[in-house]
């Protein structure tokens, strides 16, 4: 198997666990506390907007390369193993959603940061 091939079956295996989770975090037979991380882990990596834009160089694939795999092992880990599972093969069989809930954070995330840059260098009457 190529490195290529590798690659390409571990970004297949990232984006079934993404909607695995997401299928968790609705879920009532998953603890709350995995309901948690696997509905944020989830909403971030299927938000179109990214924390780090990815036109930034090198750091803006820091989370599609770090933040989500980690996250998503993370979250793996807390959702009980016969029910991740059965996640998985949901997953498999379905299309993958898109999340408003993720997109509407990092709107909010990026107006905060602005708004605290602005704040920051705004000229202070004397």
């Amino acid at each position: 198997m190529s490195m290529l091939d590798t690659a390409k079956q571990w970004a297949r295996t990232i984006k079934r666990d993404t909607v695995a989770l997401w299928f968790a975090a609705r879920d009532p037979r998953v603890p709350w506390y995995a309901k948690a991380v696997a509905g944020a882990v989830a909403a971030y990596a299927l938000s179109p907007i990214d924390l780090i834009p990815d036109f930034i160089p090198v750091i803006g694939y820091l989370d599609d390369l770090l933040i989500v795999p980690l996250g998503i092992m993370l979250a793996v880990k807390l959702v009980p193993a016969g029910l991740i599972q059965e996640f998985r093969d949901e997953a498999i069989r379905s299309a993958r959603p898109v999340s408003k809930a993720g997109l509407i954070f990092m709107i909010a995330v990026w107006i905060l940061a602005a708004l605290a840059l602005l704040r920051l260098f705004w000229p202070k009457a004397s």
